[in-house]
């Protein structure tokens, strides 16, 4: 079983989408637990209040270190690890990006602590005092830290063993050997006049698996180019990468070719169109 707490301002974001689905199914089957713990109820403020104005001006507020920290230690104290600092991950838009990679080395800890920020960021005291890692989930920035933690948790989870039911499916997915998946299809076998690929309906189950890997090299190859260089591939996994590298850069060559063709046509057609203006302007003449 694998415990995520998540410290946040929000917990009923945390609570409502973790209570749902296949996360929903794997808290209830005991798989997993979701912790969401209110940063707000460890504030010394009267008024819970939990964030302040930036030292050195600037737009926004700040949450303090505070609350933030104290709820930090609260929580250790829930893992059962307090002296041990539990993997704390701080999910932030300057963090390290997460990747398949990071989730299968999250997916083998006991216990995760996921701690949200909100308005500008946390007072950076509270950061270096918990000593949590920086996640990003993309270049780009949200509202707050609960979106980003969802998707960390969805990501981590399905790995645990039990949770998709078949602990295949998670292996086989987008980014494993470092391709992106396979099309897929199911039930009709023709729709809008779209077939079913023939080799997924031979019943052949080597040639289907070698139709799909050679998909996913295809795929990854057209879509995300970065990955290919470090896809896990055979011998002959290579040459097919390599012939279709070789096929695609004749076809982008002869569609340069008619490109520059069409384009000299249109040329030709102008400089037509204009010789036979000035004729007759000059007859009109």
């Amino acid at each position: 079983m694998m415990d995520f707490y998540v410290m946040t301002l929000f917990p009923e974001m945390i609570e409502a989408w973790t209570d749902g689905s296949i996360i929903g199914r794997a808290k209830k089957n005991g798989l997993i637990s979701v912790n969401a713990v209110n940063i707000r109820d460890y504030t010394e403020n009267k008024h819970q209040r939990v964030d302040d104005y930036p030292y050195g001006g600037g737009a926004g507020m700040v949450m303090q270190a505070q609350p933030v920290f104290d709820c930090w230690k609260a929580v250790c104290g829930m893992t059962g690890k307090r002296a041990e600092r539990p993997r704390t991950i701080y999910l932030s838009p300057q963090g390290k990006q997460l990747t398949q990679e990071m989730a299968l080395s999250l997916a083998k800890e006991e216990e995760l602590i996921l701690l949200c920020g909100h308005y500008e960021g946390i007072d950076e005291r509270a950061l270096e005092l918990i000593g949590a890692e920086e996640v990003s989930i993309g270049d780009y920035v949200l509202t707050g830290g609960e979106l980003p933690a969802l998707v960390l948790i969805d990501c981590v989870a399905r790995l645990i063993p039990g949770v998709l039911g078949g602990d295949e499916s998670a292996l086989i997915e987008s980014f494993h050997d470092n391709l992106l998946e396979y099309p897929q299809y199911t039930r009709p076998e023709v729709y809008e006049g779209l077939s079913v690929p023939e080799i997924l309906l031979s019943g052949h189950h080597a040639n289907v698996e070698k139709w799909r890997r050679r998909q996913s090299i295809e795929r990854t190859l057209l879509r995300r180019p970065d990955l290919i260089g470090e896809a896990v591939l055979s011998k002959k996994e290579q040459r097919f990468l390599w012939e279709l590298k070789e096929r695609l850069s004749k076809e982008e060559d002869e569609a340069n070719e008619n490109g520059e063709c069409e384009a000299k046509a249109c040329e030709g057609l102008e400089e037509e169109k204009q010789t036979e203006a000035e004729a007759k302007f000059q007859t009109e003449g």
